[in-house]
């Protein structure tokens, strides 16, 4: 809820002073780069020092470690993540100074207004590889986008970047209805599934939600949006959109696919628009591909570009990264966190060669996991071993009262672990030539894999 009766437009702007809470967040941390880079005077708050927090203090800004209510006097307003609530301290103290309290996705939106094309890329799984490839395409084609990635992307070398063209490409997060407070000329929408449970309250009011996200397309803008999810269609029914997808009736669709799906041709109807040589694995990929070749297309992007972008595309960060080995084992790491995410990577994982797939899986969040529980177990018994950690928490408390263990228990050989120090020496125990080792989540489990290949 948006605690302010002000226009948040007032306050973005050079000398004003801003406080970010939760300005470690994947979102926050760049937010809080572009407004210093507008000339604002940033400050910000988290619960836990990061490699966020550290690159932020290292650019000269003000973070605190932990809340306190001390840390809001001076500023002008606060701007605040989705899983910030108002029993914050820092937020029950501004509210009694009055000081305007903003949300994350506001203060996106109102960066956003300042670009001719603004391409939103939202759907439940596949944003922030849609969103780098479509970086990668831009950057190819030297139309200097500006860019928000919830996730690290190598040609970056950061998840953000502050462009001097006409575009901003916007990874768009349905959660809390973030993505509504944004002003997409292209929208993009993936697929649709039930996720945020905690928030929606069933598949029907995701759909409705996506469905005003597409509402919010001008006239003559575009809504781009996976032809082939009946989930999407049915959300998306009796409005105008172009689709995407495998089956040969989409707007936008691949001619001969290759047998690996590596390579393909992006058709426009029946105009061949450009060639794809992926670099990156997955069935999921190709889907990625083709809503990325779609938003560039209907941009005036030529395909030349959009395969040169599209084939330099090795992966976004958390996303099938490699890490390193551990006694000849390969490791990688994803952000896979939904039983649908988990199936695609095991599928491309499975055409990589290895003996044994080892799933080092770290739940994400106590209602996603009782929500989704049956989901999650028949996806994570198609490992050839299963290690699980301990629920992140993230912004909940256990209210449900479910474990990691709850899914060990149904299935056959999996083990469990309370911390990550004691996931990491099991897989090291059992890590040998031929395994292919995946660290899997949206927490911290990536610490575990790190561990393996740095020996600490």
């Amino acid at each position: 809820m948006n605690l302010s009766k002000n226009a948040i437009e007032d306050y973005l702007v050079p000398g004003k002073r801003v406080h970010l809470i939760g300005i470690g967040g994947v979102s926050m941390r760049p937010l809080g780069l572009v407004l210093r880079g507008m000339g604002m005077e940033i400050s910000g708050s988290d619960m836990n020092s990061s490699v966020s927090t550290d690159e932020l203090i290292a650019r000269g800004i003000q973070v605190y470690i932990g809340h306190n209510a001390k840390h809001v006097e001076g500023v002008d307003c606060i701007i605040r993540t989705a899983a910030v609530h108002n029993d914050n301290p820092e937020i029950a103290a501004a509210r009694a100074r009055g000081i305007p309290v903003f949300e994350r996705a506001q203060a996106w939106g109102v960066i956003m207004r300042n670009y001719k094309n603004a391409i939103c890329v939202a759907g439940t799984h596949g944003k922030t590889t849609t969103t780098s490839m479509l970086t990668h395409i831009f950057m190819d084609a030297q139309l200097d986008p500006t860019v928000m990635i919830g996730g690290s992307l190598p040609l970056l070398h950061a998840g953000h970047r502050v462009g001097n063209g006409d575009t901003i490409i916007m990874e768009s997060c349905e959660y809390c209805n973030s993505f509504l407070n944004f002003f997409p000329t292209v929208a993009v929408i993936n697929n649709i599934e039930a996720d945020h449970l905690d928030f929606f309250k069933g598949l029907a009011d995701i759909q409705a939600s996506f469905r005003k996200f597409a509402q919010l397309v001008p006239e003559n803008g575009y809504v781009i949006a996976n032809g082939d999810d009946k989930n999407t269609r049915e959300a998306l029914n009796g409005l105008q959109y172009l689709t995407f997808g495998l089956a040969p009736d989409n707007d936008y669709h691949c001619q001969n696919l290759s047998e690996d799906e590596h390579s393909f041709d992006v058709y426009y109807h029946d105009t061949l628009y450009t060639h794809v040589d992926l670099q990156v694995y997955g069935h999921h990929n190709v889907y990625n591909a083709l809503a990325a070749a779609a938003a560039a297309h209907v941009l005036g992007v030529c395909g030349a570009s959009v395969g040169r972008g599209l084939g330099s595309f090795h992966g976004a960060g958390r996303r099938l990264e490699y890490k390193g080995s551990c006694n000849g084992a390969d490791i990688y790491d994803d952000y896979a966190h939904h039983p649908s995410e988990i199936h695609a990577l095991l599928q491309a994982v499975s055409c990589m060669g290895y003996q044994r797939i080892i799933l080092a899986f770290q739940p994400h969040t106590y209602s996603r996991t009782k929500a989704l529980f049956p989901d999650f177990v028949r996806e994570l018994k198609r490992a050839d071993v299963l290690v699980l950690a301990e629920i992140y928490a993230a912004r909940e408390s256990n209210k449900v009262g479910i474990s990691s263990r709850d899914l060990a228990e149904q299935i056959p050989g999996a083990v469990c672990f309370d911390t990550l120090p004691e996931v990491s020496d099991y897989l090291r125990s059992i890590a040998h030539p031929g395994d292919i080792i995946l660290t899997v989540g949206a927490g911290d489990i990536y610490k575990a894999g790190e561990s393996l290949v740095t020996g600490k």
